[in-house]
């Protein structure tokens, strides 16, 4: 037995004690998404009664977790989240969360600064003879709240695969260890539809052989995907690691050796999909993890020549201002990365920020473009970023246009049955 196996035997721990370890008042910074560590999610409920208050910075998830979604845990827990998902959503609704805002790239930081961490639970890989173990499957915030806290845990799943980056923690760091293997998040790759494909074949109609690209989540971006089939040697340089880059790497169209920073490398900051993608990541020495901090500083983005920058959102004005996380003044979701990526792209050699998007909602019966915002709408994407707005009616250039251009062009990939009353509405606005 090595002295890494026996400093590792000393620090293993069962889920019972390592949730006795945590005390009131506790700061609690947790990893996330595919990388979440399910055991404690599981179990974080039963805290209740034994602590007064733990204070979390709470993890995007799309598992319903006991304590994220029943509002009787509101007396143990105080939780900050930055981006809502399904059971997340719940649980805002029911009083468990407030919504933190913040961009990727340093909205962990601000929050750590200004009320501290010194507790990290995350997960990670079995331990290597060398010591190591890696948090292999997010790393949006979990660096920096592990190297904040004074205490870490770690629950260890064999089921992570092993993915090359900034994900090595070794045990020397490490003041717990809990052995739990539990299945990982999987989030099923989507099936779009026409509209979608039709707006995926005109962004792939912006993207050129050899550019770097970044893609969001949810059907559009899946479908515009889809239609980057008959590209070469892209790149890619996204916080997403998504299972429709699978394919393109499958087929050849992703090789990164077009890319003039980290050449060759598939960069992200997290990846979330279905088991194939977590098998095409595992020892890939063609894939880089990096943390959030870096991945999505604009100013790293701007490193990559040729970036193209594909997000939806849920509604826009005629001036192409971006709502992609409310409902009027209901949260919904969150920033994520979308200005990190955008304002990189406004900054990289030949960059390029696509907001696609559906020209309707709510089954046709609302148009996604309106004159101004719902009120309360928040804007999550300044009209001085976007560059180009695609629907299924056509691409809307946006980089470089006067307001009069804006809404001509806007209004000219509207839904048609909302056409005249937009028109009609900038008159009234004096938009033009």
């Amino acid at each position: 037995m090595n002295r890494y196996q026996q400093e590792y035997n000393d620090k293993r721990v069962t889920l019972e004690e390592a949730l006795d370890s945590l005390r009131d008042g506790d700061v609690i910074g947790t990893s996330q998404c595919a990388g979440e560590p399910t055991a404690f999610f599981d179990a974080m409920h039963t805290l209740r009664g034994k602590g007064k208050r733990y204070r979390i910075f709470a993890p995007m998830c799309f598992r319903p977790h006991e304590f994220m979604i029943n509002p009787v845990y509101q007396d143990t827990f105080d939780m900050d989240i930055t981006f809502l998902m399904g059971p997340t959503r719940k649980g805002r609704e029911g009083g468990l969360f407030s919504y933190y805002p913040g961009d990727l790239h340093n909205g962990a930081g601000r929050w750590i600064r200004s009320n501290g961490c010194n507790v990290f639970i995350g997960a990670a890989t079995p331990m290597d003879s060398h010591g190591y173990m890696r948090i292999s499957l997010c790393l949006i915030h979990e660096r920096t709240f592990l190297e904040a806290a004074d205490r870490v845990i770690l629950q260890i799943n064999p089921n992570l695969p092993n993915v090359f980056g900034d994900t090595e923690v070794h045990i020397r760091d490490v003041d717990m260890v809990v052995e739990a293997e539990t299945p990982l998040p999987i989030l099923p790759r989507s099936e779009p539809g026409q509209v979608e494909k039709t707006i995926g074949a005109y962004v792939a109609g912006l993207v050129e052989d050899g550019d770097c690209i970044q893609l969001g989540i949810g059907g559009i971006p899946d479908a515009a995907a889809i239609a980057l089939m008959d590209k070469h040697d892209l790149g890619v340089h996204s916080e997403m690691l998504t299972n429709s880059m699978v394919d393109l790497v499958e087929a050849g169209v992703i090789t990164g050796r077009k890319k003039n920073y980290l050449t060759g490398k598939m960069v992200g900051t997290f990846a979330y999909g279905e088991q194939r993608l977590y098998d095409m990541l595992d020892n890939n020495p063609s894939v880089l993890l990096l943390r959030g901090e870096t991945v999505n500083d604009p100013w790293v983005v701007a490193k990559n020549d040729n970036f193209v920058s594909v997000n939806s959102c849920l509604s826009m004005d005629l001036t192409g201002q971006i709502c992609s996380e409310s409902i009027g003044s209901r949260q919904y979701s969150g920033s994520g990365g979308q200005a990190d990526m955008a304002v990189g792209a406004a900054h990289a050699v030949n960059g390029r920020n696509i907001i696609a998007v559906a020209s309707t909602k709510a089954h046709g019966t609302v148009s996604t473009i309106s004159a101004q915002l719902a009120p309360g709408s928040v804007v999550t994407l300044s009209r001085n970023e976007v560059d180009y707005v695609v629907t299924e009616y056509g691409v809307a250039p946006i980089r470089g246009r006067s307001v009069r251009q804006r809404v001509e062009n806007l209004i000219a990939v509207a839904h048609p049955d909302f056409r005249s009353q937009l028109r009609e509405e900038a008159n009234k606005l004096l938009l033009w």
